[in-house]
């Protein structure tokens, strides 16, 4: 069930600098969407427009009359330093849907990652990671099932990233909150997203699932020989499991599917290959991860995602 949508939106903070013009997307009750793009394409504002703080110059934002949103900005608010995070927890406790009944302020912050200790420290003393989970905390008390979430692991060291993560699985998969999550930690979406959209130049460039994302950006092997087509007729022939792609110069790339993918075994295609009489002039595995695959998409790089 779609559960938010945005048709046709356009924004600019000056007319002649549009930051959108035209996009449009749709994801649905459940799915943890991921919004990658390069500094300045717009991740944030485009959460603020989910969000309703920001009115789109055209087009809209659709949401269901049942629909909910809660928004953890990129910068955490100030907050009271003198208050006791317990304190802090008991005004707005009652407020927050758990799923699971009534909890005291001790067993929901329990739930959050707080130890004893903390739970009784003025906020003032909490580390950087302890700030944006209370934080989080908070906007969980208007009981929202849509989450929009804005470089929520930024500046935290690698246990807060870890911490954050699985906070995130367990508020999509236990309480059935449909997540929108914009971050630079492309490893840790890879994680958590069940679905990626990708921001460029003002559009809304690509739509894939993570099973998509997977298939596209897992190895290959790279072939280059002397007789291109007839490696590839030999190939095909001895290998329908394998789907291969012919790039202008005549180097051969091939990817395993179903049961074959775990096949691409250089020394195995180079056997077959010399087998067959074919002098090889390149074989090798290429291995792409996440980071590589979208960065080929936005055309930047890593300090840009």
């Amino acid at each position: 069930m779609v559960i938010l949508e945005v048709e046709h939106l356009s924004f600019a903070y000056r007319p002649e600098r549009p930051l959108f013009y035209d996009v449009s997307f749709a994801f649905e009750q459940g799915q943890v969407l991921s919004i990658l793009g390069a500094n300045g394409a717009g991740k944030s504002t485009l959460l603020n427009l989910l969000a309703g703080e920001l009115a789109p110059d055209a087009g809209a934002v659709e949401t269901g009359e049942t629909v909910r949103v809660g928004y953890f900005r990129q910068e955490v608010p100030d907050m009271d330093g003198d208050t006791r995070v317990i304190d802090y927890v008991k005004e707005i406790g009652n407020r927050i849907e758990t799923g699971e009944g009534m909890l005291t302020a001790s067993q929901l912050l329990e739930q959050f990652l707080f130890p004893a200790e903390a739970q009784w420290s003025p906020i003032r003393k909490l580390s950087g990671g302890e700030k944006r989970r209370l934080f989080l905390l908070s906007v969980l008390a208007a009981a929202p099932n849509v989450l929009l979430l804005d470089e929520p692991m930024n500046g935290l060291d690698p246990e807060g990233v870890r911490e954050m993560r699985n906070l995130i699985i367990r508020l999509n998969e236990q309480r059935g909150i449909t997540v929108v999550v914009s971050s630079h930690v492309l490893d840790q979406l890879g994680r958590i997203a069940t679905r990626y959209g990708v921001i460029d130049a003002g559009r809304m460039v690509c739509e894939m699932t993570a099973n998509e994302v997977t298939q596209a950006c897992g190895d290959y092997l790279v072939v280059r020989t002397a007789e291109p087509e007839r490696t590839l007729a030999l190939l095909a022939e001895a290998y329908p499991g394998i789907a291969c792609t012919v790039l202008p110069d005549g180097t051969l790339r091939l990817r395993g599917v179903s049961e074959e993918r775990a096949a691409l075994d250089a020394t195995v295609f180079g056997t077959f290959l010399a087998a067959n009489n074919i002098p090889v002039y390149e074989l090798r595995v290429h291995e792409r991860d996440l980071e590589d695959y979208f960065l080929e998409l936005m055309g930047g790089d890593a300090a840009h995602v």
